[in-house]
Protein backbone atom coordinates (compact mmCIF):
# COMPACT_ATOMS: atom_id res chain seq x y z
CA UNK A 1 0.00 0.00 0.00
CA UNK A 2 1.35 3.72 -0.65
CA UNK A 3 0.21 6.02 2.20
CA UNK A 4 0.52 9.43 1.23
CA UNK A 5 -0.29 13.39 1.68
CA UNK A 6 0.20 15.66 -0.75
CA UNK A 7 0.83 19.76 -0.13
CA UNK A 8 1.15 23.07 -2.09
CA UNK A 9 4.14 24.55 -0.39
CA UNK A 10 3.71 28.56 0.25
CA UNK A 11 7.35 28.44 0.38
CA UNK A 12 10.48 26.25 -0.26
CA UNK A 13 13.18 25.51 1.99
CA UNK A 14 16.37 27.27 1.93
CA UNK A 15 19.60 26.28 0.67
CA UNK A 16 17.91 23.65 -1.22
CA UNK A 17 21.04 22.33 -3.72
CA UNK A 18 22.19 20.96 -0.09
CA UNK A 19 19.00 18.34 -0.28
CA UNK A 20 19.67 15.12 -2.89
CA UNK A 21 17.57 15.35 -5.85
CA UNK A 22 16.55 13.66 -8.55
CA UNK A 23 15.51 14.89 -12.29
CA UNK A 24 12.36 12.59 -12.79
CA UNK A 25 10.43 12.39 -16.64
CA UNK A 26 6.90 10.10 -16.56
CA UNK A 27 4.39 9.05 -18.24
CA UNK A 28 0.75 6.99 -18.06
CA UNK A 29 -0.09 4.43 -20.23
CA UNK A 30 -3.52 3.78 -18.24
CA UNK A 31 -5.39 5.45 -15.86
CA UNK A 32 -7.78 2.70 -14.85
CA UNK A 33 -6.00 0.85 -13.86
CA UNK A 34 -2.73 3.41 -13.32
CA UNK A 35 -0.21 2.44 -15.23
CA UNK A 36 2.94 4.50 -14.84
CA UNK A 37 6.23 4.54 -16.29
CA UNK A 38 9.25 6.30 -14.48
CA UNK A 39 12.69 7.32 -15.17
CA UNK A 40 15.14 8.94 -13.01
CA UNK A 41 19.21 8.47 -12.71
CA UNK A 42 19.61 5.27 -14.18
CA UNK A 43 16.35 3.41 -12.97
CA UNK A 44 12.98 2.58 -15.28
CA UNK A 45 10.12 1.80 -13.08
CA UNK A 46 7.10 0.37 -14.16
CA UNK A 47 4.38 0.86 -11.42
CA UNK A 48 0.51 -0.13 -11.04
CA UNK A 49 -1.34 1.94 -8.68
CA UNK A 50 -5.36 1.11 -7.83
CA UNK A 51 -7.63 3.04 -5.41
CA UNK A 52 -7.16 7.35 -4.62
CA UNK A 53 -6.74 9.39 -2.15
CA UNK A 54 -4.75 8.89 0.98
CA UNK A 55 -4.05 5.11 0.75
CA UNK A 56 -4.11 2.72 -2.36
CA UNK A 57 -2.54 0.17 -4.06
CA UNK A 58 1.08 -0.02 -5.46
CA UNK A 59 2.94 -2.45 -7.09
CA UNK A 60 6.41 -0.64 -8.61
CA UNK A 61 8.90 -2.94 -10.44
CA UNK A 62 12.64 -2.11 -12.14
CA UNK A 63 12.86 -2.74 -16.07
CA UNK A 64 15.94 -2.33 -17.85
CA UNK A 65 16.16 0.73 -20.14
CA UNK A 66 15.13 -1.81 -23.19
CA UNK A 67 11.75 -2.41 -22.07
CA UNK A 68 11.24 1.48 -20.67
CA UNK A 69 11.58 2.51 -24.42
CA UNK A 70 9.42 0.16 -25.63
CA UNK A 71 6.62 0.67 -23.28
CA UNK A 72 7.13 4.41 -23.78
CA UNK A 73 5.35 4.54 -27.15
CA UNK A 74 2.28 3.55 -25.10
CA UNK A 75 2.27 6.86 -23.06
CA UNK A 76 -0.69 9.16 -23.55
CA UNK A 77 -1.23 12.70 -22.15
CA UNK A 78 1.71 14.62 -21.56
CA UNK A 79 4.85 13.56 -20.23
CA UNK A 80 5.89 14.76 -16.55
CA UNK A 81 8.84 16.53 -15.85
CA UNK A 82 10.31 17.27 -12.63
CA UNK A 83 12.85 17.83 -10.38
CA UNK A 84 11.94 15.85 -6.72
CA UNK A 85 13.86 17.00 -3.47
CA UNK A 86 14.14 14.90 -0.90
CA UNK A 87 14.18 16.45 2.51
CA UNK A 88 14.32 15.13 5.95
CA UNK A 89 12.05 15.84 8.67
CA UNK A 90 11.44 14.71 12.33
CA UNK A 91 10.57 10.81 13.17
CA UNK A 92 12.39 9.63 10.00
CA UNK A 93 9.92 11.14 7.97
CA UNK A 94 11.05 12.52 4.48
CA UNK A 95 9.62 15.23 2.34
CA UNK A 96 9.50 14.56 -1.63
CA UNK A 97 9.27 18.41 -3.01
CA UNK A 98 8.70 18.18 -6.82
CA UNK A 99 9.27 21.62 -8.78
CA UNK A 100 7.22 20.98 -12.15
CA UNK A 101 8.60 21.78 -15.36
CA UNK A 102 6.97 22.37 -18.95
CA UNK A 103 3.12 22.28 -19.14
CA UNK A 104 3.46 22.04 -15.29
CA UNK A 105 6.21 24.91 -14.55
CA UNK A 106 5.22 27.01 -11.58
CA UNK A 107 3.85 23.86 -9.91
CA UNK A 108 5.65 22.83 -6.61
CA UNK A 109 3.98 19.87 -4.61
CA UNK A 110 5.31 17.71 -1.23
CA UNK A 111 4.23 14.60 -0.62
CA UNK A 112 5.18 12.62 2.33
CA UNK A 113 4.95 8.72 2.71
CA UNK A 114 3.55 6.69 5.87
CA UNK A 115 3.53 3.58 7.19
CA UNK A 116 0.05 3.51 7.97
CA UNK A 117 -3.11 5.73 7.86
CA UNK A 118 -3.48 6.28 11.23
CA UNK A 119 0.13 7.95 10.81
CA UNK A 120 -0.53 9.92 7.94
CA UNK A 121 -3.97 11.42 9.76
CA UNK A 122 -1.57 12.25 12.67
CA UNK A 123 0.77 14.37 10.76
CA UNK A 124 1.47 17.73 11.81
CA UNK A 125 2.83 19.07 9.09
CA UNK A 126 5.49 22.15 9.29
CA UNK A 127 4.22 25.51 8.02
CA UNK A 128 5.50 25.32 4.74
CA UNK A 129 3.88 23.10 3.58
CA UNK A 130 0.70 25.43 2.77
CA UNK A 131 -2.91 23.67 1.44
CA UNK A 132 -3.19 19.70 1.58
CA UNK A 133 -4.52 18.58 -1.57
CA UNK A 134 -4.12 15.15 -0.29
CA UNK A 135 -7.68 14.16 -1.89
CA UNK A 136 -7.66 16.74 -4.48
CA UNK A 137 -7.65 14.65 -7.60
CA UNK A 138 -6.84 17.60 -9.77
CA UNK A 139 -3.15 17.22 -7.96
CA UNK A 140 -3.03 13.34 -8.76
CA UNK A 141 -0.09 13.05 -11.37
CA UNK A 142 -2.48 10.78 -13.08
CA UNK A 143 -4.44 14.10 -13.88
CA UNK A 144 -1.70 16.27 -14.01
CA UNK A 145 -0.60 14.75 -17.10
CA UNK A 146 -3.55 15.74 -19.12
CA UNK A 147 -3.75 19.26 -18.00
CA UNK A 148 -2.86 21.78 -15.59
CA UNK A 149 -4.05 22.31 -12.12
CA UNK A 150 -6.48 25.25 -11.43
CA UNK A 151 -3.61 27.53 -9.89
CA UNK A 152 -1.88 27.30 -12.48
CA UNK A 153 -4.79 28.23 -15.43
CA UNK A 154 -4.38 32.14 -15.92
CA UNK A 155 -7.74 34.21 -16.06
CA UNK A 156 -7.68 36.00 -19.97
Amino acid sequence: MEIERKFIPTQIPDNLHRYEKKEVMQGYISSDPELRLRHFGNKYIFTFKNGSYLAREEFEIEISKEQFENLWKLVSGNIIKKDRYYIPLEKGLIAELDIYHEHLNGLITVEVEFDSEDGAKAFVPPDWFGEDVTYDKRYSNINLSQGPPPSLIKDD
